[in-house]
């Protein structure tokens, strides 16, 4: 008795599981002929078309027989000719890194070990991708196609091939943990394919704009569509999606989810879209059924290049200060069941001229006594203004003062507290287009009086001078000497250009000093607490050279 080594596969072994997945894949979009045509253009010749299109294998007679030529020499100008997929030739060609943020790296099965990605760097079969937290990677495939890589993910390149110079495509992708976003060109021909492979399903498109999310985690995988059509399938069964629905996969032994429509895209508050300068706010009304919202900005006219990401449960989020450009924000509702909805859009400009001023004073982390310290920069050339901004954090979500000066130098409108600031300058156009701001600068400010640090009292030839510590350049000084102590009725008031006065005919007993210091631009400070000088009885200053030095009752 002879027994056959061929044996039945049972419907749930992997073999049959993985030919069944095949048969979805190729079912997803029929192909009615396994046949690339080709339109004749003048000058073509068969042996031509064969040495560039056909693997080096297959003769160009075979094409010849296939199309039924008669003629060789001389094929008509307009006709098509038949090209075989399976001659058709097929080479590698590696996927480009187009855009990074945050921690990315790269690994290879063959190697081992991980290695941080590079800006440009190409990519072959059977490499890996993981990105971390707060990070994203943007990649370019043969037919221009492109996968954007979200935070937290896993991605295995498994196929990345091109048949020659038709303009044809086979890509496969392993998202084993993540999200992708997804916007691929259009087909060419029968043998164009764009396939991701999730763990619970698998989806197949030849053009169009979706999301694919691998699930974990108790979540089920989604496969979402915001332009054209995607099969989405495992042995189990499939699904046609296409725009404004998702589909949920919970295992491999389970058909792809009915069909769900996407959440709808919320509406934005216009008048919370002013976002040049950023940092900047962005409000959206409430989704119902959204647990959570997602906000994005990307390149206006790259949309898959992730510039910045933050998920929020509430409706507004500020937008932090990005390199210049033509940005989208984009703000979608994400369900319970993680499915995330439509978008809202809405482009905008982020300038970078005119440059911003260089800082001159205060200096980072400087102590300044004033309520309104005068800040100064540098002149930038073709500025017509500058924009002072000043703010309790580096950030600059809440300003607490914004204003414009025509010189390189302000003063506050009005007082502030005591605190910790920071404050920044950008420079306008002619046209009033303010570019962008400056490094923040930090510092303090107190309210207590500045304290001039009176030396002894100098006495000589009958006169008693007093100095203080001097200010900063450009500086005057108003000196009050009272003796009660209250500057009613001073006995002295009086400005100098120096920190000294001097007293042809001292009083004797206790005097009050205070001292106030004004700027150059006439704003005048506190005057300084007071301080007590005692003097001797006028006898004792005597018509001598010699100085005497008396002593600072604080």
């Amino acid at each position: 008795m002879t027994v056959s080594s061929t044996r039945l596969l049972h419907p749930c072994s992997l073999p049959a599981r993985l030919l069944m997945v095949a048969v979805l894949l190729f079912s997803a979009f029929p192909l009615p002929a396994q046949d690339w045509t080709y339109r004749v253009r003048p000058g073509d010749t068969l042996w031509d078309l064969g040495s560039r299109y056909l693997k080096p294998s297959v003769p160009w007679q075979h094409l010849q027989s296939h199309n039924r030529v008669s003629d060789p020499y001389r094929l008509p100008p307009g006709s098509q000719l038949r090209f075989p997929v399976a001659w058709l030739a097929v080479q590698p060609v590696p996927a480009r890194v187009l855009a990074l943020r945050g921690p990315v790296q790269v690994g290879d099965a063959a190697r081992g070990g991980l290695r941080d990605v590079i800006e440009g760097e190409l990519l072959t079969i059977g490499q890996h991708l993981v990105t971390g937290a707060d990070a994203s990677v943007t990649l370019v495939f043969a037919d221009d196609s492109r996968l954007q890589l979200r935070e937290n993910s896993r991605l295995r390149l498994d196929q990345l091939s091109r048949y020659g110079h038709t303009g044809m495509v086979d890509t496969r992708v392993r998202l084993q943990q993540g999200r992708t976003s997804n916007r691929v060109t259009p087909a060419t021909g029968p043998a164009s394919r764009y396939i991701i492979d999730a763990p619970t399903a698998t989806s197949s498109v030849r053009g169009t704009v979706f999301r694919v999310s691998a699930g974990g985690d108790g979540r089920s995988a989604a496969t979402e569509v915001l332009q054209g059509k995607v099969q989405v399938g495992n042995p189990r069964g499939q699904r046609l999606v296409t725009r404004g629905q998702a589909t949920r996969s919970t295992s491999q032994d389970t058909r792809p989810g009915a069909l769900e429509p996407l959440l709808p895209a919320p509406l934005l508050d216009p008048a919370q879209l002013r976002l040049d300068p950023l940092p900047a706010p962005v409000a959206w009304t409430a989704v119902d059924g959204a647990a959570h919202y997602r906000v994005e900005v990307v390149r206006a006219d790259q949309p898959e290049i992730l510039l910045f990401a933050q998920d929020t449960t509430a409706t507004t989020l500020t937008v932090p200060d990005l390199a210049p450009g033509t940005l989208r924000v984009l703000v979608r509702a994400v369900s319970a069941d993680d499915v995330e909805g439509l978008d809202a859009e809405h482009d905008f400009e982020v300038r970078d001229q005119p440059p911003p001023p260089l800082t001159v004073r205060p200096v980072n982390q400087e102590t300044v006594n004033s309520a309104r310290p005068r800040f100064q920069w540098s002149q930038v050339d073709g500025a017509a203004a500058s924009v002072l901004q000043i703010a309790r954090d580096a950030q600059f979500l809440d300003p607490v003062l914004e204003q414009q000066s025509t010189s390189p130098h302000a003063r506050p409108a009005t007082n502030l507290a005591p605190g910790a600031y920071f404050w920044r300058v950008a420079s306008c156009d002619g046209n009033g287009h303010r570019g962008r701001f400056g490094h923040p600068v930090a510092l303090t400010l107190t309210d207590a009086p500045v304290d001039p640090a009176l030396q002894p009292p100098q006495a000589a030839k009958g006169q008693v001078t007093l100095r203080w510590q001097a200010g900063e350049t450009g500086q005057r000084y108003r000196v009050q000497i009272d003796r009660k102590g209250d500057f009613a009725t001073p006995l002295l008031d009086r400005e100098v250009d120096q920190p000294e006065v001097s007293l042809k005919r001292p009083w004797h007993g206790t005097l009050h000093v205070r001292v106030q210091y004004i700027d150059d631009d006439g704003y005048a400070g506190p005057f300084s607490p007071a301080q007590q000088v005692a003097l001797p009885c006028r006898t004792c200053y005597g018509a001598g050279g010699g100085a005497l030095l008396l002593w600072l009752l604080l």
